[in-house]
């Protein structure tokens, strides 16, 4: 018995961080050691180019190597994020990381501007008339300060190429009415929603705390799929230090950076500004939340 609909990209996919010399430059070699390490503890998908791997302080071409670089050294679906407020910049990152080799786009709804429902499918519109790639919307209001309506899903997902959606609206209600109108596949977009968006019919999570759970969380999204339901509460319960630590404070590609150095899968925990590299309160937080958690 299965109880999931098959994942087009996997059911845990990190949202990978982006490692960084103590100089500021991308580390294309550590980026694939560690995404061989993701893979190697249970990831079977990733993201890179997310907010996570820091998207808005790398450039065009640092994206393009990055995913060059990550799809040479695993062998798993690698989605690269290609989204920014404004429209032709975010064609151009389309057209360049697919032609990198990136096997789908997550595109971000266009942030800060707030565009109209029709601004926003024209947005996605112009992606897709470059894409030859899936496309993922990436809908996370926190951040763009834009809530887009049911209609608007719909219309989206009509354009040929849009195919799933990560969802970090934290509304499970509304993620109910639009998977089924729109019939795309869904992603949680939010670590300690990830069970209860496996019960509305999600397929699988881009997540932060996979970087150092992703062994639990594809336990946790197995046991789901093959009815055992109480197993997967208990994982999930067992996760919540962990998800607590990397996202409470609400600056994740940090505390993803201060895991992975504890971890030992990063040489440097280096960032580019405005994000700042961890310091002892960030690293003592997250390992204390990887130890409650059982993974250290």
């Amino acid at each position: 018995m299965q109880l999931l609909d098959a994942a087009p990209f996997g059911r845990v996919l990190p949202a990978m961080a982006t490692p960084m010399r103590a100089d500021g430059s991308v580390d294309f070699d550590a980026a694939a050691a560690l995404a061989q390490h993701l893979v190697a503890d249970g990831a079977d998908g990733l993201v890179v180019n997310g907010t996570t791997g820091e998207s808005p302080v790398t450039h065009l071409d640092e994206k393009v190597d990055l995913v060059r670089a990550v799809k040479a050294a695993v062998d798993v679906p690698v989605i690269s994020g290609a989204g920014s407020n404004d429209t032709a910049h975010t064609v151009r990152m389309a057209q360049m990381t697919q032609e990198a080799g990136a096997d789908g786009l997550l595109i971000v709804m266009p942030y800060y501007s707030r565009p109209s429902g029709n601004g926003v499918v024209e947005h996605y519109r112009a992606v897709d008339e470059v894409a030859e790639k899936p496309i993922l919307i990436y809908d996370v209001p926190g951040r763009t300060g834009l809530h887009v309506n049911l209609d608007t899903y719909r219309r989206l997902a009509e354009l040929e190429h849009v195919k799933a959606v990560k969802d970090a609206t934290g509304n499970l209600a509304a993620a109910i009415a639009k998977k089924a109108a729109t019939g795309l596949d869904w992603y949680s977009g939010d670590d300690g929603l990830f069970l209860p968006f496996l019960s509305i019919g999600a397929v699988g999570i881009i997540s932060v705390a996979a970087h150092v759970a992703a062994r639990p969380m594809r336990g946790l999204v197995d046991a789901f799929n093959q009815g055992d339901i109480r197993k997967a509460q208990r994982i999930a319960e067992q996760l919540c230090p962990v998800i607590e630590a990397l996202n409470g404070d609400g600056y994740q590609a940090v505390m993803a950076k201060a895991a992975l150095k504890i971890k030992g899968y990063i040489p440097s925990a280096a960032m580019r500004l405005p994000n700042m590299e961890p310091g002892p309160k960030e690293l003592d937080k997250a390992e204390e939340g990887m130890r409650q958690a059982g993974l250290l």
